[in-house]
């Protein structure tokens, strides 16, 4: 007895990893377990001053040592399961199912030591199966409306007669009339109390069932945009080699060698193809389709100081302010893939403040907390509020939006979070990594 960026809010959002903010199945039924505790201990204190109040105020006897042994059970019963519900296995529909049929059991004993059938608090059988019906399965539920059913049965032929001091009839069905009442009241309040937390319980668990297929339909769009960058990597391989060949010839023509304005551009352009082609190199090792490449062991400075070393040398970079105050350093297997996301982080604040970024790197617990700061006009308030869906760009170019839904994905799949606001001027992504995520397998042998 569950961007154009403008002023705007702060975003912060959770991702999966370590402890879900949603609700799931089992904490679902963690929460109705809890229920169901809390349940009994008024049930506990309601029969404690039935008890009292029928035996010292209306003077009628009770066998008071056998219903006390009904009350201490209970008791027991819920110490034992609140260690049920402390405890780091499962909570089933079979034990709530368990639990249920044990309060009616300790009801049925009570009533069968206080007039049977006659005692007008025989209707919080009523109370039992409503609960079961939002908590248990429907084989559960019926199961539980056969054993109720029974156990009226069984007290309309055996139980224990109680010594009523009233002889007129009137006397008699009027403190019936008052009992039947007390139940009503205390079986209404408690339906509605129970059946709606019970309700926001169930309404929890859908909405992380509608979570768990939202991330569905994002990873399967993550698979196909993969196999589409796989495939158009092939696919450039071949004429940027072609075009990589050209510009080497060229270079060895007299006539780029006596201009030396068009030599410089030759060799510009011969550098922008080289880091292409790094580029699709790139998307075929994430794919699983590069060769010779062993796993890359690092520290997570090392990681982070190449990391922005390489930005810079890659992009015409604006002044770029970097402190890497990580500290103590970890070991840490080197990512591309969270590589290439702090890369478009950057690329994105290079956009929006082609003059001035910050990055900071620190350490707060058993994280890694990145930070990027520029000097452009913030985010839109509605692109903020929708920041990490794909398409959702101030851009005005097909496919924008595309580099934060992955970056995203990717700090979602390693269990961190990402908030991102507006200041004064300017804008701030944050990016918190958990530890555990990066320097896994860290330690081993190479």
């Amino acid at each position: 007895m569950t961007q154009s960026r403008s002023d705007g809010p702060l975003l912060s959002v959770p991702l999966a990893g370590g402890k879900d903010t949603l609700s799931n199945p089992d904490t679902t039924n963690r929460k109705n377990l809890f229920l169901l505790i809390q349940l009994r201990w008024l049930a506990v204190a309601g029969q404690v001053l039935t008890i009292l109040v029928t035996q010292y105020w209306l003077q009628i006897p009770l066998p008071l040592a056998e219903m006390g042994a009904v009350v201490a059970f209970l008791v027991g019963l819920n110490i034992f399961s609140l260690f049920v519900l402390r405890g780091p296995g499962a909570i089933t529909n079979t034990q709530l199912f368990i639990a249920l049929i044990f309060d009616m059991a300790a009801l049925t004993t009570q009533l069968y030591m206080s007039g049977g059938a006659s005692n007008p608090f025989v209707s919080l059988y009523l109370l039992q199966i409503t609960l079961g019906a939002a908590l248990l399965t429907p084989r559960s539920t019926w199961a539980l409306v056969v054993a109720a059913s029974a156990c009226f049965i069984f007290l309309t032929f055996y139980y224990q007669p109680i010594d009523i001091p009233h002889h007129g009839g009137s006397d008699l069905f009027a403190l019936h009339i008052r009992g039947m009442f007390i139940c009503f009241i205390l079986a209404a309040g408690l339906i509605v109390i129970f059946m709606t937390r019970i309700n926001r319980n169930l309404r929890e668990r859908d909405a992380y069932l509608a979570d768990l297929r939202q991330r569905s339909a994002e990873e399967d769009h993550i698979v196909r945009m993969g196999l589409l960058a796989s495939g158009a990597a092939h696919e450039l391989g071949t004429p940027l080699s072609t075009i990589a060949v050209i510009l080497s010839d060229w270079r060895q023509m007299r006539t780029f060698k006596r201009n030396r304005e068009l030599a410089g551009d030759v060799a510009e352009m011969q550098a922008q193809i080289e880091r292409c082609k790094h580029i699709v190199s790139g998307i075929l090792m994430s794919s699983g389709q590069a060769r010779g490449e062993g796993t890359i062991r690092t520290t997570v400075r090392g990681f982070l100081d190449d990391l922005v070393n390489e930005w810079r040398s890659s992009r015409q970079a604006p002044r770029l302010d970097y402190h890497n105050d990580f500290r103590p350093d970890e070991q840490m297997v080197s990512d591309l893939a969270l590589k290439q996301v702090i890369f478009n982080v950057l690329d994105n604040a290079q956009e929006a403040s082609p003059d001035w970024i910050g990055v900071t790197a620190e350490r707060r617990d058993e994280k890694l907390v990145l930070s990027v700061n520029d000097l452009g006009p913030g985010f839109d308030k509605d692109i903020l509020a929708a920041l990490g869906q794909p398409y959702m760009s101030s851009k005005g170019r097909p496919g924008g939006g595309l580099g934060l839904f992955l970056v995203f994905n990717v700090v979602r799949k390693l269990g961190g979070d990402i908030s991102a606001r507006n200041t004064q001027p300017g804008a701030r992504v944050t990016l918190s990594l958990p530890l555990a995520a990066l320097t896994e397998g860290g330690d081993d042998e190479a």
